[in-house]
């Protein structure tokens, strides 16, 4: 398994018991209740109370950090909100379902269980505790006026909003399909109905309702249409519809494919968010200017990939870009891990590069380490394509040698200009008197 696999048994018998207990970060003796997807529904989607749900991961720090005053905040909103956790590394589909993409994440459930919201406040239990009463408050006094019931599950949701509230299925028409769709980044669902079959109008209300949190978890990446083929009947016949509903997914510079699954909402949704994962930006590459770049980077993925690139004065600024692009190339290959992406100079990191056993020769070079057991795992093969897939493609079998990074911890990251993106200048050296140099003294072996 390797140090990068997800258990610890390589560990010696003292530090796995450590490791056992340090998996998940709340136990049954707090007020913070653990949810998983087995009782996320009953306990969270069903229930007619306000929820705060943290999303973490145990080996990410901010979480470790986050883990008393969340405690704090649950048991001071015993009774009035509840607070629950999820450990989102070990329930990535429980995750990727609210479109988690960092750790912790905290979302609120509050009247609308289909419409969580991202909760943006301080990291102290006094903000947390603060947060949670005025979404109660506000809670509250929309029931107090009528609005909101509080939805208790998927399917009364879409007959309380009168057969599904359409607002965000786009409507397309001949007219207006390529436009919206042929040209566009974004990823698109197109259902194709006629309104009079019955399997057409069971699906509506499923239909507005996934739309609406589709909208929500992608920001409007991810979007959901609906064409009717009696009018439109150029559509219709481009894409050879030939039963109702006839859902496809049309995504830039691929042909349009036919979605097969499942008709309900969070079936839909599912499908949804894994396009978006597909199609996901790919992560950043951040050069290493200072610490906080580091610790917020390494801290928060599983790996961070780092590596260190020739002097400027070696490979000039078109040799660097093509070593940036390799990497933009990988990072978008790997972009599903979620894993952070950092690059230096040589030299200007030299602390960092000793801690990896880089130091000093072979640029490029390149490492990737797990901040959470201090490890890191060297790229030896060419710094091309071909070996860095390689290096990552074992890394995420949980294969590759290990080593512990040097000092046990993270080294001294210097604070630097970042690059300005041009071909470096040799210093300017003062001119050197050579006339007092014994230049007899040169054929000496002594240093």
């Amino acid at each position: 398994m390797g140090m990068f696999g997800a258990s610890g048994l390589l560990l010696g018998a003292v530090s796995c018991t450590f490791f056992l207990a340090a998996n998940s970060l709340y136990s049954s003796s707090d007020d913070v209740i653990e949810l998983t997807p087995t009782n996320f529904n009953k306990e969270v989607i069903q229930s007619d109370s306000l929820w705060l749900v943290e999303f973490y991961a145990p080996w990410c720090g901010h979480c470790q950090r986050l883990t008393p005053e969340w405690k704090k905040a649950a048991t001071a909103l015993k009774g009035v909100v509840k607070v629950g956790a999820v450990d989102a590394d070990k329930h990535q589909s429980l995750g990727g379902q609210y479109g988690v993409r960092g750790f912790p994440t905290i979302k609120i459930f509050g009247s609308n269980k289909n419409k969580a919201e991202d909760y943006q406040g301080g990291r102290t239990s006094e903000a947390i505790v603060d947060a949670a009463l005025s979404t109660l408050r506000s809670l509250v006094k929309d029931r107090l006026s009528g609005r909101s019931g509080g939805y208790s599950s998927g399917k009364q949701n879409s007959q309380e909003s009168g057969g599904g509230d359409k607002k965000d299925v786009i409507e397309l028409t001949d007219d207006n399909f390529d436009k919206n769709v042929v040209n566009s980044d974004d990823v698109w669902l197109v259902e194709f109905y006629a309104p009079w079959c019955g399997h057409c109008k069971n699906l509506e209300p499923e239909w507005a309702a996934a739309a609406t949190e589709v909208k929500e978890q992608t920001k409007g990446k991810v979007k959901l249409a609906a064409v009717d083929a009696t009018v439109n009947q150029m559509l219709a016949s481009r894409y050879g519809i030939r039963g109702f509903p006839t859902i496809k997914i049309f995504q830039k510079g691929e042909d349009p494919v036919d979605y097969d699954g499942g008709r309900t909402r969070s079936d839909i949704v599912a499908r949804a968010l894994d396009l978006f994962s597909e199609s996901a930006p790919q992560p950043e590459l951040l050069e290493i200017i200072d610490e906080n770049i580091v610790k917020s980077t390494c801290d928060a993925h599983q790996l961070c990939v780092i590596a260190v690139l020739p002097h400027i004065l070696d490979t000039g600024a078109a040799g660097r870009n093509s070593y940036l692009e390799v990497m933009l190339k990988m990072a978008d290959k790997y972009k599903k891990k979620m894993w952070g992406w950092l690059w230096t100079e040589a030299g200007a990191q030299s602390e960092l590069e000793n801690a990896l056993g880089i130091g000093g020769f072979g640029y490029p070079a390149m490492a990737a380490v797990n901040a959470r057991k201090m490890k890191f795992a060297l790229l030896k093969g060419s710094f091309s394509e071909q070996g860095i897939n390689e290096f990552l493609r074992e890394l995420s079998f949980g294969r590759g040698s290990t080593a512990p990074v040097g000092g046990g911890g993270f080294p001294k990251i210097n604070t630097v200009e970042p690059w300005d993106g041009k071909d470096g200048e040799l210093p300017v050296e003062d001119d050197i008197d050579l006339s007092d140099v014994d230049l007899e003294d040169w054929d000496k072996d002594e240093l």
